[in-house]
């Protein structure tokens, strides 16, 4: 048991975790100031801190600079763009950053926000642009956009992971023919996740990506709280009484399929 979190064994078989999309800026976080530096104490063995603005985008490329088990994605959020428009010049320095591992959190939200749909698309694809000049690969985010995003991802092909996954068993079929991961997390142990159990029966184990989307979408038996990186522990179990395999099998291909999207990682 992590004697910083007394209220459970996290990650009690010690499997190295490697959390693939997490948002530590957060204002959520401000009460719990060395929560990064703890996180290696259970096994998580990485972080991609993922940005939502031109702000929190020098924020996740200091947090990589600071902590040797933090990487950083760079890029602008569909329901942050009135924070600013996303400027290539101003974000190509921290595209470049040694620990900056890819272009994220980008894409399309109808949830919080339908009259800007065409704005939303064009900063998406500028941003992809963006990625492929950076020779980065993209953290796309679809929330209720689901044949808008198909359809861009179509035109452009870009290297990535649709993080949080919430479409289909059929879309997954599509977004997996064009070479793209899926990011799995804490809804999928939700009593009432059947689509997104029925994703990951399908779902090729080098195709996954395991993620918390911290601090929000906490797993069973945590849901409700502050998420953070060992509670993916819950989720790659999870996984594992789906495929029907080993969770260390789920863990150590959740790990080698991050290092092989994200390239910058060794």
């Amino acid at each position: 048991m992590n004697a910083l979190n007394p209220e459970s064994a996290l990650n009690p078989e010690h499997y190295k975790i490697f959390d693939s999309h997490a948002h530590y800026d957060d204002e959520r976080f401000k009460a719990s100031p060395g929560i990064l530096a703890e996180l290696p104490q259970n096994g998580v063995v990485g972080v991609i801190n993922c940005a939502v603005h031109l702000a929190s985008s020098q924020t996740a490329v200091a947090y990589s600079k600071k902590y040797p088990h933090v990487f950083a994605a760079v890029g602008v959020h569909p329901e942050n763009l009135a924070d600013g428009p996303f400027d290539p010049a101003l974000f190509a320095p921290l595209a470049e950053e040694p620990k900056t591992v890819a272009i994220g959190e980008i894409g399309l939200d109808y949830y919080w926000n339908k009259e800007n749909k065409a704005e939303q698309a064009a900063v998406l694809t500028q941003q992809l642009l963006f990625a492929k000049t950076q020779d980065l690969p993209v953290i796309l985010h679809d929330r209720d956009a689901h044949n808008d995003m198909l359809q861009i991802l179509q035109q452009f092909k870009p290297r990535g992971v649709l993080h949080c996954f919430s479409g289909s068993a059929e879309m997954a079929k599509q977004v997996l023919s064009l070479g793209l991961y899926l990011g799995v997390g804490g809804v999928l142990t939700f009593k009432n996740a059947r689509k997104t159990a029925e994703v990951v029966r399908i779902l090729p184990l080098d195709r996954l990506l395991l993620e918390t989307d911290a601090p929000y979408l906490a797993p069973e038996p945590f849901r409700g709280k502050l998420n953070r990186s060992e509670y993916i522990y819950y989720v790659g179990r999870r996984v594992a009484e789906l495929k029907g395999v080993p969770a260390e099998q789920v863990f150590n291909a959740a790990l080698k399929n991050t290092k092989t999207l994200f390239s910058k990682i060794k």
